[in-house]
């Protein structure tokens, strides 16, 4: 069944929620990449949380009209409206007030929310309109989606993903570093604009599949699990944008091979899902990759104990480095240091003394610097300073020795 699904063989309907959900997971991921740099996530939720208003006000106004309330154009229309109005708000106390953007966040988040719900248990009450299963643009509903609905969502996704190529660069430049872009000349307050109108557009895009409470994680959580495997920005966005798609897609399949399972959510789940996998295994930035790099360093820290207690013959005590010893054939069974123990230790021990005439010498200051017990000195300084260094402290000379 699921096998069917994720190889659209289960219907019309279902096919067309798959496609929909892959291109607005795209669209998704690749914006929020941006809101991700900029340290803006959470503007995201104010956005997403003030579309509800309009899409009750719209449904209000069309079945006054005479109209079927539940026409997707007319909600994510009225959506749209109600987003620009919440992100004009909160544009605007930012900039003329003390609050700070998180407060202002916080505010425009609970009032349009608080608002959508009154207007929601309003038309609850109604006698027309249809307005049975229109709470589903809280969470998504994608029952019954239609050959137009599903248009809607892919054309929304395609013009924001054309868009987002026509400002990359500058929007790049701005959420790295927006003073730089205004030294540069670029409008830097309507980049910002132009990146928050970006993000009520896949907002009120991915209303119908996602819903405006959950549609925050497909724009966050792909950006962000894309972050753990590289450096570039160019790559997160790519990455995150084929993370956000195949969340879409794998989350709409599921959904699908089980008809009581929603599929906003399952999404969501399907996204974390690969956070966690990235968190743990990413090779560079994951949780595992911290763990074998703590315990690699851990060796070398005892491996670096063991040589120096060697050349200064002193006793060794800890058994993780006479492992460690024994292991690299620097030592053998009775404790006793092997020919190349010894001269690994009498390396070990010059340099510290070449490291404490280089941390006492202020025309070293620079190399001192990098000093942290473990680094080779043939790294940081040259042939000739070593054998001056050398000169300095007597002994063997070169930067062998």
């Amino acid at each position: 069944m699921i096998v069917d699904a994720l190889l659209l063989q289960l219907g019309y309907n279902a096919t067309l929620v798959a496609l929909g959900a892959t291109l607005l997971g795209i669209s998704a991921g690749v914006t929020g990449t941006f809101l991700f740099l900029r340290k803006r996530a959470l503007v995201s939720d104010a956005i997403s949380h003030a579309t509800l208003p309009g899409v009750c006000l719209a449904f209000i106004i069309m079945v006054g009209m005479g109209g079927d309330g539940r026409n997707l154009i007319g909600l994510l229309a009225g959506s749209a409206v109600s987003a620009s109005v919440g992100l004009l708000c909160l544009s605007w106390l930012t900039r003329h007030t003390r609050l700070a953007e998180d407060a202002a966040i916080g505010v425009i988040l609970s009032v349009f929310f608080g608002l959508g719900i009154v207007l929601l248990t309003v038309i609850q009450t109604m006698s027309s309109g249809r307005q049975a299963g229109l709470e589903g643009f809280l969470l998504g509903s994608t029952a019954g989606m239609l050959w137009a609905d599903a248009m809607v969502v892919a054309v929304g996704g395609a013009v924001v993903l054309a868009l987002i190529l026509l400002l990359r660069r500058p929007m790049t430049l701005v959420a790295f570093d927006p003073e730089y872009a205004a030294a540069r000349g670029l409008p830097v307050d309507r980049i910002d604009l132009a990146m928050m109108g970006l993000v009520m557009a896949v907002t009120v895009v991915g209303l119908k599949i996602v819903g405006l409470i959950l549609i925050v994680a497909l724009l966050i959580i792909p950006p962000v699990t894309a972050r753990f495997w590289t450096e570039r920005s160019d790559r997160v966005v790519l990455l995150a944008g084929l993370i956000g798609g195949f969340s879409g897609y794998v989350g709409a399949g599921l959904s699908a091979s089980a008809p009581n399972l929603p599929t906003g959510p399952i999404i969501v789940l399907v996204g974390f899902t690969c956070f966690v996998i990235s968190l743990l295994l990413a090779p560079n930035r994951g949780v595992l990759a911290a763990v074998l790099g703590h315990l690699r360093f851990q060796r070398r820290v005892h491996l670096r104990q063991g040589l120096l207690a060697l050349a200064q013959s002193q006793p060794i005590y800890e058994n993780l480095t006479l492992r460690l010893l024994r292991r690299a054939d620097l030592v053998r069974a009775d404790g006793v240091a092997t020919e190349t123990g010894r001269a690994r230790a009498a390396k070990a021990l010059r340099d510290e003394k070449r490291w404490e005439v280089v941390r006492a010498d202020q025309a070293h200051e620079a190399a001192a610097a990098l000093y942290d017990g473990l680094r080779d000195i043939e790294t940081v300084l040259t042939r000739d300073q070593i054998v001056d260094i050398d000169a300095r402290i007597g002994g063997p000379q070169g930067v062998g020795a």
